[in-house]
């Protein structure tokens, strides 16, 4: 009963959806890889060895965070990918490709680049997070979580959370928990001082997710099944179906409003948490949408397999 009620919200919501365009967007140094805000400024990574620096104002690159080209057996210099960039306290923490087939991590202090970790350390970070002391929280491929203390150079811990290849990570707004998905269909809420697992989800998908949303203890999540899955504290975790593959979604802050990428098209579609009805899409992507970000509550980022950052405005 609750999922036919779901169904006619659907049908009834689309009848009354609108079409939003951008309000701005702006080319970037190449395709975006990860995106933070932090005040009023948008840290873009590319792979072409850059974080673009945007003012969130005049919507342009004000600086650039450059990475020093990687030189392959053959001679030939290449650029080395920002494939994760995240922000604390003015730093600025990157995870980049190496010349191998692992990675590096680095901090930016505002003025020098420090490698914190390098690729000799064979390790295949994802994605790099800081956490509420300034240590860092690292992912990777093989579903290993690692809290390092970049300030004495060693790990606090290192625990495999899953069997199945890495999906998406997303911390918490006070940076104390992480949502973890994996190529099985599950996400994992971990506590991030100690990796305990706190909650397990698994009812909603039946094959990899992509990427998650974590805001106000809600978390959304982005399938290769073609579903949207939605899980709320003390609420019925329920699914919405798509399509087409769902590459991405985003969270409002206040957990009230989330949008995942939808159809051949490269639209991105809004909806109700509460009840999954649909609302709004948004149109003029040129390529799939694989990074959605809420910077206000009614303000979007996103991007794509694209070197264009769009803005938009959801109360138009």
């Amino acid at each position: 009963m609750h999922r036919t009620f779901i169904v006619f919200l659907l049908l009834l919501s689309a009848l009354h959806s609108k079409s939003i365009t951008p309000v701005a967007s702006i080319k970037v140094s190449g395709l975006v890889s990860d995106f933070v805000k932090d005040g009023n400024s948008l840290y873009v990574a590319t792979d072409a060895g850059t974080v673009d620096i945007i003012d969130l104002f005049t919507r342009e690159i004000v600086e650039q965070i450059k990475l020093a080209p990687l030189k392959t057996v053959m001679g030939d210099l290449i650029p080395a990918r920002v494939h994760s960039v995240d922000r604390f306290q003015g730093k600025t923490l990157l995870v980049t490709s190496g010349i191998s087939a692992y990675r590096n991590v680095w901090i930016h202090d505002g003025k020098t680049l420090n490698k914190i970790i390098g690729e000799e350390k064979h390790l295949m970070a994802k994605r790099a997070f800081f956490t509420h002391k300034g240590d860092v929280v690292l992912g990777t491929f093989g579903s290993d979580v690692i809290l390092y203390n970049n300030d004495e150079n060693y790990k606090l811990y290192d625990t495999q959370i899953s069997e199945s290849t890495m999906g998406g990570m997303a911390l918490s707004q006070d940076k104390k928990k992480m949502a973890i998905s994996d190529e099985s269909g599950t996400v994992r809420l971990i506590n991030v001082e100690s990796s305990k697992v706190e909650k397990t989800y698994s009812s909603e998908h039946v094959d990899n997710i992509y990427s998650v949303a974590y805001s106000k203890g809600t978390i959304i999540t982005a399938g290769q099944d073609r579903r949207v899955g939605v899980y709320r504290e003390d609420k019925d975790a329920y699914h919405i179906k798509s399509d087409f593959l769902v590459y991405c979604v985003g969270l409002s802050p206040s957990a009230k409003t989330g949008i995942y990428s939808s159809g051949h098209d490269h639209h991105l579609q809004l909806f109700n948490t509460k009840d999954g009805s649909l609302t709004d899409s948004l149109v003029g992507h040129y390529a799939t949408p694989t990074k959605i970000m809420f910077i206000y509550e009614n303000a979007l980022i996103s991007a794509g397999d694209e070197d264009i950052v769009f803005f938009w405005n959801i109360n138009k």
